[in-house]
């Protein structure tokens, strides 16, 4: 059973019930997402609703090895080396207008925020270890100095 957004937010001390109660009170009438709402109405800090956000997620996605998972052109094509390494995503194919994309846990809201706004298509992400994917990117994305061995955090490229 995968915890609601809400529920998680108790659990880690953003919320408290009645607070949960009252953002779900304002989505019914506006259909608005419980995080935004979470933020507004309680102040929350963004990274800490997408950090929760990341553990649903999480929860229910499918763990994959990048390593060894087939890796199609067409979705390659969609993001350049230095996009992979910065974002640290591995497009991985398209299943019709869908692009599924490999990232790691802690890097999944920025992965997201990077395919919805730069690439403006509908996406599903499955999540790997960070070694597997600093390997699969070496591979599918070379670039001089980035390797498993030397990747401790996500590439941040020089001004």
């Amino acid at each position: 059973m995968i915890l609601r957004l809400g529920e998680l937010m108790v659990r880690r001390g953003l919320l408290s019930e009645r607070q949960v109660e009252r953002v779900l009170e304002v989505q019914t009438s506006t259909g608005r997402p419980f995080g935004e709402l979470a933020e507004e109405m309680y102040d929350l800090h963004p990274q800490d609703v997408e950090r929760v956000w990341a553990e649903q997620y999480a929860a229910g996605a499918t763990r994959i090895d990048p390593r060894t998972e087939p890796v199609e052109q067409a979705a390659i094509s969609l993001v350049s080396r230095r996009q992979a390494w910065q974002f640290s995503l591995l497009p991985l194919r398209i299943e019709g207008r869908e692009l599924v994309v490999c990232t790691t846990q802690d890097n999944l809201p920025r992965a997201l925020r990077f395919v919805y706004r730069r690439l403006e298509r509908p996406a599903s992400f499955m999540l790997c270890d960070q070694n597997a994917l600093a390997e699969a990117l070496q591979k599918h994305y070379p670039m001089t100095g980035q390797s498993a061995e030397s990747w401790s955090s996500p590439f941040i490229p020089a001004a």
